[in-house]
This record gives structure tokens, C-alpha cells and sequence, in this order.
């Protein structure tokens, strides 16, 4: 037994049900490398003010959530506590922006760090899919990009999610709604982290989830009661364009979500069989966010989809993913001769596209017929030394437990046959 242990919050992803999280990947990301996505990887760290300035400093995220160390040349550095600052860090770093093909589309998958209370659904080491449509402001953008998350549940069979959508502004007429949203929120009976809020980001203080804040927030100025006439027709083309592609959207004059670089368009996807943790994804646009972190101006949106959280939606549903048995073919030697013989055969078959597994370690034949059971092969592939000296193997399907003779030579094609 192990003196160590994964730190808490956080988890290991082992088999088989590891299997579950790399297939919801899969069909995240399959309907963004069918529109135009190419795949970024950034590093698991970068320097603290990308997400000061980017995130917010005043953010949950920045102020109580970020893992944030000295390296010992003296640089401060942060896990990544989530995904498009860093994305677009990469993009402006390599000049993406600058060759002449706008948007610049990519997604990405990885990991994700944040020192909150540990929770279902809530880690400090998390999973996320994302995708971010750099340089163009078109709200078919916005509207793709709603749809391929849309898409990407509904290939896995989730049907119990809902979006969540709001518009958040701009710089033209979000001020007068700041102001307006400062004035009633002066006037209520709030701690004073929350009130520092008010000055900050009061926007903020919309996305509290205690009941005693949402309580006193009955009757705030809404937004969309301030949208400039930009603000509106954008909005509501981004709703016309969901609407013409059947797909199903709510409106949520509160969503703000917990990032300040949103503007525009922000959405979220929430599923009501996770309980307090109910959003799985969400995203938005962020025209500003380039400029914040020192490049030019690139009008964007983007989303990133929980891994975790879709991976127990599905189970909150009681949706099973139809995955491919991790082994086709288990082969099972008897005797030294029939061992050689046979892992010559399994490596044909593994580069004929077979997934084959081998009873390693000189099993006997009853020890390695239960390791074939285990493993979820199809078939079970026995030699022994007379089988050798007739040129067959014995072919056993292992739901039926038919057994037949197989010849040993044209064995690789029959059998890449039967899986094609």
C-alpha cells in the first residue's frame, strides 16, 4: 500500500473509466475540427499578471483561487486557472492575427488549477475543452460557436442541458449601466469584501450565489435596459441565428459570469441533474481582452466545456456511451514455441488496426482464458504445440464460446476482416 495519496482535491483518471473522459473529449473537440479549429497547447503555467490582468483582480479566480509561486530566479508564475488568456497569449505571441486570416480559430484540451473548497463538480485540478475565434466580431461567430457546444452534447446524448444567454454591453454603453448598477448597490446591506466589489467590478456582485446577496439584488438595473443600439442589434442577430438553427436558448438578464473580460455575448450551459454545480460550460465574447494583456485590438469569443462536469451530466441522465472494447483479440500461447509463434501474429495484427492484447508472464491456460474474459476481448486466439505443427490457432468468440480452427497462414487478413 501506498504511503501517498492524490492531494485533495483532485483525482486520478484510470480504466476503464478513463475511457468515459477521453470520449467526451473526442466529441468535443470533433465538431470544432470540423469547422475551421486547429489544435493549441500552452503551458501549464504563465506569468501571474496574465491572469491579473486578463481574468481580473478582482475576480474570485485572481484573488483566493490562483495557485501563484516565486520560481527561484524570481519569477512569478501561476497554474493556469483557466484557458483564454493563455490562449490568446500564444496566438499574439506567434502572430497568428498577422497573416492575413482572420478569425483565427483554435481549441484546446487540458488541465486547469484553482484552490477552491472541494465539492462534486468542483476540483482544484479540473478538465476543460476550449475553443476561441480570435480577430472578428460577427455574431455568426458567436452563434457557431453556441451551436458546435450544442452539437457536441447532443452527439453524446445529453438532452437535460439548457443555455443560458445575455448580452453585457460595451464600452459605449456599459458605463451608464455601471454607474446605474453602483447607485443601487451602494444602498444595500453587504459585507465589505462584496462592497471593495462595487467599485471594482460591480458586475461582480450579480454573479453572488449566497442567497442573502440574490435576495437584497430583487428589482437591480438590468442591462439590457442600457444597451446601446450596437449592443441590441448584435444581440439579437446572435438570437435570430440560434433560433434559425434549432437551437434552444433562454434568456438570462443576469448572467454575468466570473471573468471581467466578457463583453457582448456571454452564454453558459447549465445542467439541473448536477445540483449546485450545475454549469458544465460557458464562454462569451471578450473584445477587450487583447489590449488588456498588451496586443492590438482583436474583437473575440470563445467557450470551454467541463470535462468533469459533462462526464457526470451524462451519468445524472443515465446516458452510457457506446466505447469500443480497448481489446479485440487476446492471444493465448501454450508452450515456448506457440509464445514466439503467436506474438509474431498479435504485432501483425495490432498493425493491421486489430487492438490486441497478449497473455504475458507464462500464464497457464486457464489463468490466461480468465485474463482474456477480463479484458473485453471479442475473441479469445489459442495456440498450442499441436495447433502449431497443423498450422492453425484455435478462434474462440468469446460471447457464444464457439471455438474453430483458423489457419495460421491469411489468419491476420481474416480476422482484420471480421473488425473492419
Amino acid at each position: 500500500m501506498s504511503t501517498f495519496q492524490a492531494p485533495k482535491g483532485t483525482y486520478d483518471l484510470l480504466p476503464p473509466s478513463s475511457a468515459k473522459y477521453l470520449a467526451v473529449r473526442e466529441a468535443i473537440s470533433a465538431p470544432l475540427k470540423n469547422s475551421g479549429y486547429g489544435y493549441v497547447e500552452t503551458p501549464g503555467f504563465e506569468n501571474v499578471e496574465l491572469f491579473a490582468r486578463g481574468v481580473g483582480e478582482s475576480t474570485d479566480i485572481v484573488t483566493k483561487e490562483m495557485y501563484a509561486f516565486e520560481t527561484k530566479g524570481g519569477d512569478r508564475l501561476a497554474l493556469r486557472p483557466e484557458g483564454t488568456a493563455s490562449v490568446l497569449r500564444a496566438a499574439l505571441e506567434a502572430n497568428l492575427h498577422k497573416q492575413g486570416n482572420l478569425p483565427v480559430k483554435l481549441w484546446y484540451s487540458g488541465s486547469y488549477y484553482r484552490y477552491e473548497r472541494p465539492q462534486a463538480g468542483r476540483y482544484r485540478h479540473f478538465s476543460q475543452v476550449g475553443a476561441e475565434a480570435i480577430g472578428a466580431e460577427d455574431p455568426a461567430l458567436d452563434a457557431e460557436l453556441i451551436i458546435l457546444a450544442d452539437q457536441a452534447y447532443r452527439s453524446l446524448g445529453l438532452r437535460n442541458f439548457r443555455i443560458l444567454l445575455n448580452s453585457l454591453g460595451d464600452k459605449e454603453c456599459r458605463p451608464a449601466y455601471r454607474e446605474a448598477l453602483q447607485g443601487f448597490l451602494r444602498g444595500l446591506d453587504l459585507d465589505e469584501d462584496t462592497r471593495r466589489r462595487i467599485d471594482i467590478n460591480p458586475l461582480r456582485v450579480l454573479d453572488d450565489k449566497r442567497a442573502d446577496v440574490q435576495k437584497q439584488l430583487v428589482g437591480a438595473p438590468l442591462l439590457r435596459d442600457h444597451l446601446c443600439e450596437a449592443c441590441r442589434a448584435y444581440h439579437s442577430e446572435v438570437r435570430e441565428l440560434l433560433a434559425a438553427a434549432g437551437v434552444a436558448f433562454e434568456d438570462d438578464e443576469k448572467l454575468v459570469r466570473g471573468l471581467d473580460y466578457y463583453t457582448r455575448t456571454t452564454f453558459e450551459f447549465v445542467h439541473d441533474g448536477l445540483g449546485s454545480q450545475s454549469a458544465v460550460g460557458g464562454g462569451g465574447r471578450y473584445d477587450g481582452l487583447s489590449e488588456m494583456i498588451g496586443g492590438p485590438a482583436l474583437p473575440s469569443v470563445g467557450w470551454a466545456l467541463g470535462v468533469d462536469r459533462t462526464v457526470l451530466a451524462l451519468e445524472a441522465e443515465g446516458v452510457t456511451l457506446d466505447l469500443p472494447a480497448p481489446t479485440g483479440v487476446f492471444a493465448v500461447p501454450i508452450g515456448e514455441e506457440a509464445r514466439r509463434r503467436l506474438f509474431g501474429v498479435v504485432t501483425e495484427l495490432r498493425r493491421a488496426g486489430v487492438a490486441t492484447d497478449f497473455a504475458y508472464g507464462g500464464k497457464g491456460l486457464k489463468a490466461a482464458m480468465k485474463a482474456a474474459n477480463r479484458s473485453g476481448a471479442r475473441y479469445a486466439l489459442v495456440l498450442g504445440e499441436r495447433d502449431l505443427a497443423e498450422g492453425v490457432a484455435q478462434l474462440k468468440d468469446m460471447e457464444s464460446g464457439e471455438q474453430e480452427p483458423v489457419a495460421l497462414d491469411g489468419l491476420v487478413e481474416k480476422l482484420g476482416a471480421r473488425f473492419a
